[in-house]
């Protein structure tokens, strides 16, 4: 008879072997056969209703795993010199899993006993089953400077990029990493500051040139003032953080909510679940569970983090680094939804209709743990039939009825008519070395939609209770389009041959038939570009003034409290209208609301002006060798001193100065938006066709020059004197086209 493994034996099995844990890989290891695999089954079950494992279709797995970001304790190191460490936090019960620590050449030395916040990674290795790299140790926060570094007789200085009147830094001659004169290097204070003389510091990466591109986004994050380092104490508070346990809590373990998100994103703040509602008065209904990272529970108010996140804001996205507005101990570990980890959450339980109408919802604060962390690529495969060995389990169960629910509100969206817009996403891909590698523009699944549709509706839900309970909080509005900005969207339509409907009250669905009446044509970029100027810029406010862009009258943030303060504020508004505890919104927070909106309002900005000028530098160092090469592009945007040009393969813009155009003279209408020459009558106006040659990229700027060959596939004359009859005729004849819509705008405002 075979002998059956014991359950301990079984757990370090499937914890030593996570991709063979179906339960015949199982039987395979410990040679059981025939009758005996009764025996193994019994045991599975045992383990299973024990919370031990949990079963995905064929397979077991541990449910108890460590974060991507954990506390580690620094073992001694071995007989070979490496270093293991031990996790702070390990829940589960059996074997503590191995950590190595991977260290790189400008981490600081580590001795036994250092607690450490790592960046995780599971390997299948003999003697360990993590790879830890370094983020930081605990409780030491030292300062960190970007600068040129200049070199001296023994080590040099580093020559802060920050605002003028920076102090200078001097580094000694072991501590500057081989840097070279001139080079941007990023550097960490070496010690306590001294009383008298520069402070020192120590090199930690070269950056290189200060045009390359690992320097793009530092500059931009300089530029801009967004704060990039975390205060001693605000990191002393994020350390001292524990797990939140299930006290006073809902236990929401036991649902299979999902996170979907990006590929590479670090955290995951939301969660969802649906199933079809089985109350018989909601036929065809379904039920939409989305959870929320409790960052409430540990961003208090009054404190250092709190009081750090309100001066942020909100986090900074860029190509190759984020700047969050919370420490790594929460924004990627305890606060984020990692899968299999019990995390903190509020949540909210929505029942739709078959038409996607929501018709009730409830709040809740618990205990939660990811069934799995997905993106948005392998969960649209799924369901397109091509799943994978993670998503594969879960398509019956849980991703099917997900999509279910959102097909349902996808009737609520096609009778709402929220501003439907297509401009696409442009998205930057770097190498290993900083470098931009490809262009492309992002991919717009049917798994994003979903997650939008269910945040949405989840926003909805919080400002709606908060309203009927008469709590204060923070709307994100957006107003409707001021009436001049109308009028030329309005102009712009004509211009094409479309119409944009008149004498009534402005509705979403009005912009939507006049953006579904040039889809397909020639113009539609042009009517999309002049549509999206059109709009006001969304806000928060204390104050509802409703959401215009998503056909919303009651709309709120809730959905992402680890990158926006706006929506933490909608969290304690929850908390303290539900009695759930003493870290709701206080009568401080209260007085301050209008303030606070007007400030978060101008981070949002900052960070947004950032990320565009980060953009456009990575665009211009990647253009920067294609400098004589032709493009197809639109005209953009009209100004005195020239003509914006977007260029198709890249979204790129750049400037075709006035001065480039000939010796004539270019009179610059405003209300029109065009250029006209004074000899040729040659008219520049937004929309058209254009072919250019690229005569400058400037990296450090970010600055693309264009040279103007031809419009609507006509050359421009190449002299310098008048141009052809024929050019004159047909620049005349637009002229008169444009002329005659002006005459007939004003003419009906007249009759006004």
């Amino acid at each position: 008879m075979t002998r059956i493994p014991t359950k301990q034996e079984v757990l370090d099995w499937i914890s030593a072997n996570p991709t063979l844990t179906s339960k015949r890989d199982i039987a395979k290891a410990f040679g059981i056969k025939g009758a005996d695999r009764i025996d193994l089954k019994r045991i599975l079950k045992e383990l299973e209703a024990e919370g031990h494992l949990e079963k995905r279709k064929r397979s077991y797995r541990d449910p108890d795993r460590l974060p991507p970001v954990s506390v580690l304790q620094v073992k001694a190191p071995n007989k070979d010199g490496d270093l293991f460490a031990r996790p702070l936090e390990w829940h589960g019960e059996g074997v503590e899993p191995v950590v190595l620590i991977i260290a790189r050449a400008s981490d600081p030395a580590l001795g036994e006993g250092d607690r450490i916040l790592a960046r995780l990674t599971a390997v299948h290795e003999e003697d360990h089953n993590y790879e830890a790299r370094l983020i930081r140790r605990i409780g030491t926060n030292p300062r960190k400077i970007v600068g040129i570094f200049r070199k001296g007789a023994e080590g040099g200085r580093i020559v802060p990029i920050d605002k003028a009147g920076q102090t200078e830094w001097l580094v000694a001659d072991g501590a500057v990493l081989g840097a070279r004169d001139g080079e941007l290097v990023e550097a960490e204070q070496a010690g306590p500051k001294n009383r008298m003389g520069l402070p020192r510091a120590r090199i930690i990466e070269r950056l290189g040139d200060p045009t390359a591109p690992k320097a793009v986004s530092l500059i931009a994050i300089h530029q801009h003032a967004i704060p990039d380092e975390f205060p001693d104490k605000v990191i002393a508070e994020a350390d001292q953080a524990k797990p939140v346990g299930l006290k006073g809590r809902e236990d929401l373990r036991d649902m299979p909510l999902l996170t979907i998100d990006p590929s590479d994103a670090r955290d995951h703040d939301d969660a969802c679940y649906a199933h079809a509602d089985d109350d018989p008065k909601n036929p065809g209904g379904h039920v939409i569970w989305v959870a929320i990272a409790d960052v409430a529970a540990y961003v208090r108010p009054g404190s250092a983090l709190e009081r750090e996140a309100r001066k942020r804001g909100n986090s900074s996205y860029f190509p190759d680094r984020v700047v969050p507005m919370l420490p790594d101990r929460l924004s990627g570990d305890l606060c984020s939804l990692h899968e299999g980890v019990p995390r903190a959450c509020i949540a909210v339980r929505m029942q739709i209709d078959a038409d996607g109408n929501k018709i009730s919802h409830r709040f809740v604060r618990g205990l939660m743990r990811s069934a799995a962390s997905l993106n948005y690529t392998e969960v649209q495969e799924a369901i397109d039939g091509n799943p994978n060995d993670r998503t594969g389990p879960l398509l019956e169960t849980v991703l099917n009825p997900l999509y279910a629910a959102y097909a349902a509100l996808k009737k609520a969206r096609a009778v709402r008519q929220p501003l439907e817009l297509d401009l696409p996403e442009r998205k930057i891909v770097l190498n290993d070395k900083g470098e931009v590698e490809s262009v492309a523009f992002r991919d717009r699944l049917d798994a994003h939609r979903l997650i939008e549709e269910f945040m949405i509706l989840a926003n909805v839900a919080a400002a709606e209770t908060l309203i009927t309970k008469r709590s204060p909080l923070l709307f994100r509005v957006h107003e409707e389009p001021a009436p001049e900005k109308l009028e030329s969207l309005r102009e712009t339509a004509q211009a094409a041959g479309l119409n944009l409907a008149k004498g009534q009250v402005l509705q979403t669905r009005h912009l939507n038939a006049l953006l579904n009446a040039a889809a397909g044509t020639e113009d539609a970029e042009l009517i999309n570009l002049s549509t999206l100027r059109s709009m006001a810029q969304a806000y928060y406010s204390p104050e509802n003034f409703g959401h215009f862009g998503l056909a919303l009258r009651n709309y709120a943030h809730f959905t992402s409290p680890i990158r926006r303060y706006a929506d933490l504020i909608v969290h304690r508004s929850l908390i303290s209208a539900h009695g759930w505890g003493k870290d709701g919104l206080t009568e401080d927070e209260i007085a301050r609301l209008e303030e606070t909106a007007a400030h978060i309002s101008d981070t949002e900005r900052r960070s947004m002006m950032a990320e565009r000028d980060t953009t456009d530098r990575y665009l211009a160092a990647y253009l920067s060798e294609r400098v004589g090469n032709e493009f197809a592009g639109r005209i953009s945007g009209i100004a005195r001193f020239g003509a914006f040009v977007k260029m198709d393969e890249t979204g790129a813009d750049g400037l075709v100065p006035v001065r480039s155009l000939g010796r004539e003279f270019f009179h610059f209408d405003r209300e029109a938006g065009t250029l006209m020459g004074s000899d040729t009558g040659l008219i520049i106006a937004i929309g058209q066709r254009v072919t250019v040659r690229l005569t400058e990229a400037t990296p450090v700027t970010g600055g693309l020059e264009l040279e103007l060959l031809s419009i609507d596939d006509q050359a421009l004359p190449r002299g310098r004197g008048p141009a052809k009859r024929s050019t004159r005729r047909k620049a005349a004849s637009t002229k008169r086209k444009k002329d005659k819509i002006k005459r007939k705008v004003e003419r009906k405002r007249r009759q006004r």
